[in-house]
């Protein structure tokens, strides 16, 4: 029996790191996932735009100072135009806030590091992480929206304030702007593109699934971080309105340090312009 448990076990050790092994060039960080977006609506200044997103790093007690640099690196090759922070920055029991935005401010973009925060922010520590974001200049999003101006053309990306009180959030702040204006939403949650109305966004950005951590196809996890099920799991999905949705596996883990065929990740999204033919 013994011998059993013991097989059974250097087998789910293997398994587990063949499942989360890549050709990934940065240890700590599992892959750099590439989406092309393609749309009429992206103004043709805005054409081949590159979004760096990143989510979910529960630093210090999940993600480790070790793989800080790697991470680093990993979203410095995407050769971003503009940075992207989905929240969940340090855990209850956590690491130097000022040791990691510090890391991340050596990450430069053109149009400057935008964030929002995630619900271990607001339980635990959103002081100290509004002080780190603002020492090391980065524009945090409570419910707040930026033009990005290119060649006298423009995208809007809008942030969201706590996504799980949505009673005192009101509308979402995408909402605020033209419906032809093109539009990027950050926020924590997935559930958010589903719980209030954001049509006006043609993308939405989220974390906070971490992909499951343990993840079959894709599709079913045991850990469900959405009140939605595996609905909202990771990739790109669409709410019931067909707004697209990109949820990323993030870089740290919650509650136990296991991953299984979600990968960690950082993620570029890369703006493509679609000319509508003419009738």
């Amino acid at each position: 029996m013994k011998k059993q448990f013991l097989f059974l076990l250097l087998a789910v050790i293997f398994l587990s790191s063949c499942a989360t092994a890549t050709l990934s060039e940065f240890p700590g960080v599992g892959r750099v996932k590439q989406y092309d977006f393609y749309s009429y609506d992206i103004p043709p200044a805005f054409d081949g735009f590159r979004i760096g997103f990143a989510s979910d790093f529960h630093y210090e007690s999940r993600f480790k100072r070790s793989e800080l640099n790697s991470a680093v690196r990993a979203l410095k090759s995407m050769h971003a135009d503009v940075l992207l922070l989905g929240g969940d920055y340090r855990s209850k029991k956590g690491g130097n806030l000022d040791t990691l935005f510090t890391a991340l401010s050596r990450v430069y973009t053109p149009y400057g590091t935008f964030a929002v925060m995630g619900n271990h922010d607001y339980g635990y520590c959103y002081s100290e992480v509004v002080e780190a974001m603002q020492k090391n200049h980065v524009r945090l999003m409570e419910h707040k929206s930026y033009k990005l101006m290119k060649d006298g053309q423009h995208i809007i990306v809008s942030g969201v304030r706590n996504p799980f009180d949505l009673e005192r959030n009101g509308d979402s702040p995408s909402q605020h702007f033209p419906a032809d204006d093109f539009i990027i939403l950050l926020t924590h949650t997935p559930d958010y593109a589903e719980d209030t109305d954001v049509s006006n966004a043609n993308l939405v950005l989220a974390g906070h699934t971490h992909g499951g951590q343990v993840s079959l196809f894709k599709k079913y996890s045991p850990v469900k971080h959405s009140i939605y099920g595996n609905r909202f799991l990771t990739g790109w999905k669409e709410n019931s309105k067909g707004t697209p949705i990109i949820i990323t596996n993030g870089l740290g883990t919650s509650r136990v340090d296991v991953r299984l065929f979600t990968p960690s990740e950082v993620v570029l999204v890369v703006l493509h312009r679609v000319e509508k033919q003419k009738e």
